[in-house]
Formats: C-alpha cells, sequence, structure tokens
C-alpha cells in the first residue's frame, strides 16, 4: 500500500506539471486563487511546472525501487510549497473558502501523505 500511494501521489504531481507546462493559462484559470496572487506569467508557470515533474519523478523512482532518500528528494518541493500555502492560508486569517479547500486537498494532504508513506517505506538495503 504505501508504495502505491506514492506511486500515485507522483503521477499527481507528475500530471500537474504536465498540465502546467501543456496547458499554462488553463491551469491559472481553473486554479483557485492562483490569478489573486498576480498576472499570468509563462516563465513562472513553466518553472514550477518542472519542479513538480521532478518530484513527481523521483517519488516515483524512489517508490519503484524503495528508496527513501529518493522520496525524500521528490517530496521535498511540495513540502517547502505545502509550508508556503499554510502561511498563505494564515495570512489570509484561515478561511473555509474554496482556496482553503483546494489548498487543503490539491497542496497540504498530498505532500503531508507522501511525507508519511516515506517514513513507511522500508529501503531496499534494510531488507536485506
Amino acid at each position: 500500500m504505501v508504495r502505491s500511494v506514492l506511486l500515485a501521489i507522483g503521477a499527481y504531481f507528475g500530471g500537474l506539471g504536465v498540465l502546467m507546462w501543456l496547458a499554462p493559462e488553463l491551469w491559472y484559470e481553473l486554479t483557485p486563487g492562483v490569478a489573486m496572487m498576480g498576472p499570468f506569467n509563462l516563465h513562472f508557470v513553466r518553472d514550477i511546472a518542472m519542479i513538480f515533474l521532478v518530484s513527481g519523478c523521483g517519488l516515483i523512482w524512489g517508490a519503484l525501487r524503495q528508496d527513501q532518500t529518493a522520496c525524500v528528494f521528490g517530496v521535498a518541493w511540495p513540502v517547502m510549497h505545502a509550508v508556503f500555502h499554510f502561511w498563505i492560508w494564515g495570512a489570509r486569517g484561515g478561511p473555509m473558502d474554496l482556496i482553503g479547500l483546494s489548498n487543503l486537498i490539491g497542496i497540504q494532504l498530498p505532500a503531508w501523505l507522501a511525507v508519511s508513506m516515506i517514513v513507511r517505506l522500508r529501503n531496499k538495503e534494510m531488507n536485506r
């Protein structure tokens, strides 16, 4: 189950990166709260797309190889992103709105669930 969850989260991050790369304007329009942060910036969206792609690949690689180090590498950005968005949510007064729900489901849950799964993942080397 641990590996399956990590694979699913890795696929989510990778898929998000692909969406951001291939349809950045669509991502900008559909993601709650993004437009209020400033005007559309293709360079910025594609930078973040590549980061999500690398994160997704790291989680998938780590899950397939049972490599905690690769998984930690893969989840590093999403965790930092989650911490920053938690701070933004708090600065907004902690509202229970669509932006807060999107933050919880799309950012917080995958990042922290991945961390909890990585803690449970046993490295191949430990199993020998």
